[in-house]
């Protein structure tokens, strides 16, 4: 299947959004952690698929919480792609702990590693719409974003989340 991208500015810095013909498959901060360099030899391209991104984006930057009503593909591992289904059911303007995360996603009597959740959330690759940004730490500080902290200091503070500092 064909992959087209389109670069979106967006207040926070350039985005890249990828998609085949049928679901968005991914979109990046130029020059954030776990960029694919594949993503550079794909066609730009204005298709329906990745205008809908667009105008969801133009939307959420206005301030406005717009639904997802288009297919998203997050291809990972098993794992991450359970990872990545938790993101998606936390609500705007709300927070979650990797911990938490972890805690919902472990078998009956089992534990899992919050930093096991944190690895999959740092490799998701179709951040904002799946939004890791939602995460943080256990005390509800700031932790790792890979388009950088103050960019996920700003999508949350755009969502109206009181955010504390942390590291990056």
């Amino acid at each position: 299947m064909t992959i087209h991208k389109a670069k979106y500015q967006s207040p926070l810095g350039e985005i890249v959004i990828t998609a085949d013909e049928d679901a968005i498959t991914g979109l990046w901060f130029t020059q954030q952690r776990h960029f694919p360099m594949s993503v550079a030899t794909a066609a730009v391209a204005e298709t329906p698929m990745l205008q809908r991104a667009a105008q969801w984006l133009d939307a959420y930057f206005a301030g406005e919480n717009p639904s997802i009503d288009f297919p998203l593909r997050a291809q990972g591992t098993r794992f991450r792609e359970a990872v990545w289904e938790e993101l998606r059911q936390i609500p705007y303007g709300q927070t979650t702990t990797y911990g938490a995360i972890a805690a919902k996603l472990a078998a009956p009597g089992q534990q899992m590693s919050a930093r096991a959740v944190g690895q999959a959330v740092g490799h998701n690759p179709i951040s904002i719409l799946i939004p890791c940004h939602r995460v943080v730490g256990s005390d509800d500080s700031l932790t790792g974003y890979g388009g950088g902290l103050d960019r996920k200091t700003a999508l949350l503070q755009l969502e109206g989340v009181q955010v504390l500092p942390g590291c990056d």
